[in-house]
């Protein structure tokens, strides 16, 4: 890609509901044209009313404005740092508007999905496309950040979060837990549709770097967060059914890594707080959980990162491990990637 320069950010993440009268419309938003049964909605939305019907991850991405914004000025660059969702607001489509209203010419967007595949990469394109669409004619041209699956920042942060998890631990049950990764399981299907095994495979490779990364050579990877018909085959094994089996197996400690996420929202804070901890307390286990980058200064440093990266025009850093898993370079206004800048898409 061959542009220099930018005049602002704009981090693209996916909302969240910010009071009880929010969560219904926002799980609408998400589930649209799905033909999800309101009962099922009905389910879920208990899982925000139980924290007041509040998503922490709106003010976890503000806070990460802040630090975006601190970790750009201390590289020289006076960029302001705007802020988008999906699927609440502030809408993607209102902020983008705004930016052209402000005079903003070219932006880097900061997607809060560190993976390649339809739901966490194509469809911020999308996002993208619709909101400068939605803009008019002037609309900021839109710079998309390439996935940052094998940053060595975004490794670190996790083997660093694994650490102080097992702090949490006594000597004894440090010596005989099992690191347990997750991330969000996705159809079968939805995991070929632009690579084979995309997702699943970079997800794979980044708990591999980030387990060397903390000291462990044995661990595992589980899926979580499912939904729709049983019938479809999703990604397996599911946290929950291998929990049962770690604990049938003897196991007495888990530490958990929720490596496919990045901030710490509804589906980490119920799925695996609430959910997964009653159930390791039932059987009997100790369960401790790392925690995602969040707001971390680091995590804003990532960014700043990718944005030299096409700024200077360099290289992108990633960290070399076995079997290494390919992530396109980026896309522009919200264009399908194509090689070369999606090397995936090259038989990689």
């Amino acid at each position: 890609m061959d542009f220099v320069d930018f005049d602002a950010v704009l981090l693209l993440s996916f909302g969240g509901p910010e009071g009880p009268e929010q969560v219904r419309p926002f799980l609408e938003n998400v589930t649209r044209g799905r033909n999800v049964p309101p009962e099922r909605l009905d389910d879920v939305a208990e899982h925000y009313l139980h924290f007041g019907g509040v998503s922490p991850i709106n003010a976890i991405n503000r806070a990460l404005v802040m630090q975006l914004e601190a970790a750009l000025a201390g590289r020289g660059l006076d960029l302001p740092v705007y802020f988008g969702n999906r699927n609440w607001e502030p809408y993607v489509e209102d902020t983008v508007t705004a930016m052209r209203d402000n005079g903003i010419r070219r932006a880097a967007v900061f997607t809060t999905s560190a993976w390649s595949g339809y739901s966490s990469c194509s469809q911020y394109g999308e996002d993208i496309a619709r909101a400068r669409a939605a803009a008019g004619p002037d609309a900021p041209e839109l710079v998309k950040l390439r996935p940052y699956f094998d940053h060595p920042r975004f490794l670190q942060i996790f083997a660093d979060t694994i650490g102080a998890a097992s702090g949490a631990l006594t000597a004894e049950q440090q010596a005989g837990a099992r690191l347990v990764f997750t991330a969000h399981s996705i159809p079968v299907a939805a995991d070929e549709r632009l690579g084979p095994r995309l997702y699943s495979r970079q997800v794979a490779y980044a708990a591999s770097l980030v387990a060397a990364a903390a000291g462990y050579t044995e661990y595992d990877l589980a899926w979580q967060s499912r939904s729709g018909p049983p019938q479809v085959p999703w990604l397996e094994p599911d946290v929950a059914d291998h929990l049962t089996a770690l604990a049938a197996a003897g196991t007495k400690s888990v530490i958990i890594c929720p490596i496919g996420f990045v901030a710490d929202h509804i589906e980490v804070v119920w799925d695996l707080d609430h959910e997964l901890a009653a159930q390791a307390e039932a059987a009997g286990l100790e369960l401790v959980r790392a925690s995602t980058p969040n707001a971390h200064p680091r995590f804003a440093q990532l960014a700043a990162d990718l944005i030299d990266e096409l700024r200077y025009g360099r290289a992108p850093e990633r960290v070399a491990g076995p079997d290494p898993v390919a992530g396109c370079l980026g896309s522009v206004n919200g264009a399908a990637c194509r090689p070369p800048h999606c090397v995936a898409r090259e038989g990689v």
